[in-house]
Formats: C-alpha cells, structure tokens, sequence
C-alpha cells in the first residue's frame, strides 16, 4: 500500500505518473540528462527499467548517480526529491476511479477497447462539467483520472492502445491547466500544459495543440500582456484544423487581443472571421463542452469584444446575451455571469454607471465567480472609483471580502 511505502518512493512514483511518462519513458529521461561520462557508465535500458521498479517499490533509495539524474529528469533538487513530502490531491472521485478499474479487469487485455472508451468518456463528462463546477472540485477528479492513465501506461498494451492513452492524458492535462488558471495557480497551470503539450506533439494531435497555446492565450490576457495574447492565439489559428472549434476559438481570443490593444480595424476582422466560421455550425449535442464550439459563443465574444473597444453597440449585444441565457434550459451559469461583467463594462461606456454598478455586485456575489473573474470585476470598480460613484465603495468592500485580502489581483 501506498502509505506503507517510504516517502521518497511515494513521490518518485508520483512526479514521474504525473508527467505521463511510463517507466521506460523514466528510463530514457534517465539517461538523456546524464553526462557523457555517466551515460557511457550506466547499464542497459532494461536493467535501468528494473531499477525504477525497485526504487518505486521502496525496496532501496537511489544512490549516486541516479539520485541527480531523477532531479535533473524532474527539474527538482535532490532535497525537494528525496527529503519532501508528498502533496495530498485529495480522495474525492474514488467511485469514478474504481469503476474504471473495475472495467479494466473485466477486460481480456491489462487495457482493453471498454477501459479506453471509458476514459475517453470521462474526458467529454469532465470538459462539460467545468461550466458548473468550482474548479477545486473538478481539479480533484480531473486528477484522479490521469492518475489512472499514468498507471495504464505501465501495463501492456499494443501501440493504438498506447496512443489512446496519451491522447486522453494530453486532454485531461489541459483540462487540468484550465481550472488552475481559474484558481490563479499559473506555474501549476503552466506544468500541466506543458505535459499536454508535449503528448500533443508525440501523437501528431493538432487540435489539443491548438488548444494548450490558446489556453495560455487566455491566461496572459488575464493577466494583461495583449500582445503575447495575440501572438499566441495567431499561433493557435497556424496549428489548428481549419474551422475546428479550436481554431475559432484562437480566433475570437484574437479579437479580444486587438480590442485591449484598441485596434478597431483588427479586431472587426476578428470579429468578422468568427462569425463566418460560426455561422454554418449546428447546435452541438454538449453545448457546454469546453472544446466543442457552441454558435452562441460568438455572441458573447462579440459582446465581450467590443465593450473592450468601448463600441457604444456593446451594451445591446450585452443585453441580449444576458436575456437569452436567463431564459435558458438548462441554464448556463458561467456564462451569465461573463455576460454581467461585459453588460458592466458597456454600461460604463454609455455613461450609466450606477446600473454597471449593479451588475458587477450581482457577478461579485455570484457563487460560480472563480478568481479568474476578478480582474473583469476590479477593472469596473476602478473605473466607478474614479468616477466617484457611490456604488463604488460598497463594491471595493465586497471585493474585498472576496479575496480576503487588500491586494489587487496579479
């Protein structure tokens, strides 16, 4: 059992699963990062294989000089490796978990067609689940699952089956990534995408690709740099199927790039690009997929886009977003109160700012606000604090009550 292990076997097993390497990918990290002196001195792949099991296993702790090419694999220090602890990720989703094992050993194969449909299965009911659920919540299931994936890459398995597997890794970690953006987790974040990033690239899948630079895309804007948002979501659009919901998506994230940097021409472009990509598009059967692009995105872009530019058409659009996801079935939380903080910013530019204070108390109060949100809501207080409108001390004291702290968000 896990907790009978020594500490250091726990967290070598678990820094390398989290990666998605299986142990004979550990083993060729192992030797990439030696020296030409020590690769020369170390033994077979196949023997260096027996030792990871062994060092996993807790039978003994890696000695010199495996104990610098781990860190050096891992990009820790000797000390954050073998005198650490291990982080908890929480024991929520054991039930979805032990089923999918449970499938995986009614299977005639250590994978098997029923385990990977599964696991495949999970990835859209997590993508579809993140509109409505508060991203601690989801993070705790989202690694579950790859936890589950990292174990099935050392089983056997035939090369499909291997591929299936990593596809569904790099979805997860992406998925992964999203909801520590949300929590303002960037280095975390930033991990993620980069493990799906890279088993994007090993399976030639373009999409997730695409989906990792927008995603990072989305993450700048937040945090205010508009021209690395550009870049990165032009070079979505390079690697993106053409007119896949990634690609669009990079597209729209472009628009609202030029919107900050007050490019009107640009963005109109943008803005222009999307609705005809989006226009011929069916209503998908998951509207609230994360990568599956629903046609009434590109309204609330269009909404969100253009109080940015400060178009006076901004707070019509706004409003008619806002009404129509009111009045929907199911309703789609996420995206009301997106549409709130983007009627604000409109209403601000129609010189209304009492209703914009409004509205941006009923986002700040709002239980499906992520901290991701509170840059949208800061930039509305600021700009009812400089115009001295009442409303805008009762803001700053709920915004503060909300983060717990005095500090602007980052």
């Amino acid at each position: 059992m896990v907790s009978e292990l020594p500490a250091w076997a726990v967290r070598l097993r678990a820094e390398r699963r989290t990666r998605l390497w299986s142990q004979k990918d550990m083993a060729r990290r192992l030797v990439e990062v030696a020296d030409d002196d020590v690769r020369a001195r170390l033994p077979s792949r196949e023997s260096i294989v027996r030792r990871i099991k062994a060092y996993e296993a807790g039978h003994n702790q890696p000695d010199d000089p495996y104990r610098l090419l781990y860190a050096r694999a891992f990009s820790l220090s000797e000390n954050e490796l073998f005198g650490g602890a291990l982080r908890n990720v929480g024991s929520d989703g054991d039930d979805e978990w032990d089923a999918l094992e449970l499938a995986r050993r009614a299977s005639a194969t250590e994978v098997g067609r029923e385990t990977l449909e599964r696991l495949e299965s999970a990835v859209d009911d997590l993508a579809v689940a993140y509109h409505g659920t508060p991203p601690r919540e989801l993070l705790i299931r989202v690694r579950r699952h790859l936890d589950y994936v990292s174990q099935l890459l050392d089983a056997r398995k035939t090369l499909a089956e291997h591929r299936r597997l990593l596809v569904t890794g790099g979805w997860l970690s992406l998925i992964a990534a999203t909801c520590l953006i949300d929590l303002r987790r960037f280095p975390a974040a930033a991990a993620r995408l980069r493990t799906a990033a890279q088993l994007a690239e090993e399976t030639g899948h373009r999409e997730i690709t695409a989906w990792c630079l927008e995603t990072e895309a989305w993450q700048v804007l937040t945090e205010g740099d508009y021209r690395r948002t550009l870049a990165l979501s032009q070079a979505a659009q390079q690697v993106a199927p053409r007119s896949s919901a990634s690609y669009i998506q990079a597209a729209a994230q472009e628009g609202r790039a030029w919107a900050r940097l007050g490019a009107a021409r640009e963005t109109r472009d943008a803005l222009n690009r999307v609705a005809r990509l989006a226009a011929p598009l069916p209503v998908p059967d998951q509207p609230e997929h994360h990568y599956r692009y629903d046609p009434a995105k590109s309204d609330a872009y269009l909404a969100t886009t253009l109080s940015w530019l400060g178009d006076p058409a901004a707070e019509s659009y706004a409003r008619g977003v806002l009404a129509r996801l009111e009045s929907d079935s199911p309703k789609r939380p996420r995206r009301a109160l997106a549409a709130r903080l983007d009627l604000a910013l409109a209403l601000l530019s129609a010189d209304q700012p009492e209703e914009a204070g409004h509205m941006t108390i009923a986002a700040l109060t709002d239980p499906y606000l992520v901290p991701s949100h509170h840059w949208r809501a800061t930039e509305v207080i600021r700009a009812l604090e400089a115009r001295r409108v009442p409303a805008a001390v009762e803001l700053r004291e709920a915004y503060l009550e909300l983060c717990g702290s005095s500090k602007e968000p980052a």
